[in-house]
């Protein structure tokens, strides 16, 4: 009695569960990649670039300390209308002091 010749899965096939729980994993539990780049010409260090990749969950990356994205005002409007407000303050800030070193002249150009 013979087995059946059983061919092997192409490739692709059956690995979907195999990589979601990879990718699940390295989210869950996050990898870091680091790395440095040096250029020396003549023992006379030209650059240095540090690479850092950090993999993770959102929630991984918050337990970790890392929320960056939150205050850059790119990626978070919550951080854009804190900037504008900001800098808002700070030009209202600006225009009161210029107001005081010359008052008069504030008074010419409002009334035409």
């Amino acid at each position: 009695m013979t087995t059946p010749h059983r061919m092997p899965e192409p490739y692709g096939q059956g690995s979907g569960a195999n990589l979601a729980d990879i990718l699940e994993r390295v989210l869950d539990k996050g990898i870091v990649i680091a790395g440095d780049i040096r250029i020396n010409l003549l023992d006379i260090e030209l650059l240095t670039i540090k690479l850092r990749l950090i993999v993770a969950s959102v929630d991984k990356a918050k337990e970790m300390g890392i929320d960056w994205w939150e205050t850059d005002p790119a990626l978070s409007s919550r951080a854009r209308r804190d900037e504008l407000t900001r800098e808002n303050a700070e030009l209202r800030e600006r225009l009161a002091r210029l107001e005081e070193l010359e008052p008069g002249r504030a008074e010419k150009k409002e009334a035409p």
